[in-house]
């Protein structure tokens, strides 16, 4: 049905390639585009040859070298192979860059995080929602955060509010990883990203504002399905400015993610010994970024995925008042295999989770389930279309009903 164009070949653009590939009937097209251009060749390669052992029909793969902070080597490219959407999978500090090309070229977008400056830790919508008056004039849809935290995040919460709720009161967004790299510390998604977010100071929304805490203040032992408890520790995510208002009878927002003690002990050197400086220093004679320089000696994400072992879970605990104007609790969640993630896509679960979604509401777009102009977050669509080919897709979601949110008793 449609032409799309992927940019970015990281562990999550991986995983969407594949998962565009598996779909022929709706993504006719894809172009595959990075920096690297022999990274975007491989996963053609890789896609080719699942398919030829499955014996499933392909759509036309092509490869495409990009500059993801050029507009106008973007522009290029979208002239070029004229897509229907480009699905931003390259870096938050890009997705301004690839929305002003989108707009320039009159192709539509999809990403999975806000933008995010390059020179500061600090990451919030504004700068995207910006962008609304002008994607709605060009006739032109733009889908932030279509990930899963962002993303599935804000769609289960849109579900709850359709199915099960007059008013939500609480939501606590739990994200556990549960598996098992076996590397002394590596991160699960880019390490410069990952390190910039977990450092910063927590935030969540309290009775119509924000509460600011200390990095990593608040923590508490949650208990995760088929897991069971982990240390989880309050953190700001992005998906909380949306959701608080779009569903503004939500008077406490928090998210929540878990992180084992030797994880956290290598994060405390990290940042003791300056790695986690995101300004430039001198060093003999070059300017270089500790940050950046942490991520080039740390392990590679894309590489973790052969022996991981366990899973990941992440879901949305809700309250509020139900349909019949009584007190209900809901919580709704998937838990992904590391191991069956990557044997089907050669990545593990943390790209798994990221890139599906992706797919997904590339696919709601391309099929014109999800159809509204200008610059939207996902909670503003309709949810059902999506969950029920999110479960088709590989990442089937399961439901409790008055059960006990743990989350009720923290602070």
């Amino acid at each position: 049905m449609a032409k799309v164009i992927i940019i970015g070949c990281g562990g999550v653009g991986t995983v969407c390639a594949h998962k565009c590939a598996q779909n022929p009937d709706v993504f006719t097209e894809i172009v595959i585009a990075s920096r690297t251009v022999a990274k975007c060749n491989a996963v053609k390669a890789a896609i080719e040859k699942a398919a030829a052992s499955e014996g499933r029909r392909l759509p036309v793969i092509t490869t495409a070298q990009v500059d993801a902070d050029s507009v106008e080597d973007l522009c290029r490219l979208f002239r070029r192979e004229k897509p229907l959407m480009a699905i931003n999978l390259a870096l938050p500090y890009q997705d301004l860059t690839i929305m002003d090309a989108c707009l320039e070229c009159g192709v539509n977008y999809l990403d999975t995080a806000n933008y995010e400056p390059r020179d500061e830790a600090h990451f919030e919508y504004s700068w995207q929602w910006a962008y609304r008056e002008r994607f709605e004039k060009a006739g032109l849809t733009a889908i932030l955060g279509c990930g899963f935290d962002p993303g599935v995040s804000g769609v289960f919460t849109a579900y709850a509010a359709k199915h099960y709720f007059s008013e939500m009161e609480t939501l606590d967004i739990v994200d556990c990883n549960a598996g098992n790299h076996g590397k002394a510390f590596a991160t699960n998604f880019n390490p410069e990203i990952n390190i910039r977010e977990i450092t910063q100071n927590g935030r969540y929304w309290q009775d119509g504002k924000w509460v600011t805490t200390k990095p990593l203040e608040i923590h508490a032992s949650l208990t995760y399905p088929e897991i069971g408890p982990r240390d989880s520790y309050l953190l700001y995510h992005e998906e909380l400015e949306s959701l608080v208002q779009n569903f503004p009878t939500i008077r406490r927002a928090r998210f929540w993610m878990t992180f084992g003690q030797e994880y956290l002990t290598h994060l405390r050197v990290i940042q003791n010994i300056g790695m986690a400086r995101i300004d430039e220093i001198d060093y003999n004679g070059q300017k270089i970024v500790p940050l950046q320089f942490l991520k080039a000696v740390l392990p590679n994400p894309q590489d973790l995925g052969e022996n991981y072992t366990g899973e990941t879970s992440i879901g949305c605990r809700i309250s509020g008042k139900g349909k019949d104007g009584q007190p209900a609790t809901y919580y709704i969640y998937n838990n992904c295999s590391h191991s069956e993630a990557y044997k089907e896509t050669g990545m593990q679960a943390v790209s798994y989770t990221t890139g599906v979604p992706a797919m997904v509401g590339a696919m709601m777009f391309i099929t014109g389930q999800w159809n509204k102009t200008g610059v939207r977050n996902v909670e503003e669509f309709d949810p059902d279309p999506f969950l029920a080919q999110l479960a088709v897709q590989g990442l089937p979601w399961h439901e409790v009903l008055q059960g006990d949110l743990e989350v009720d008793k923290i602070g």
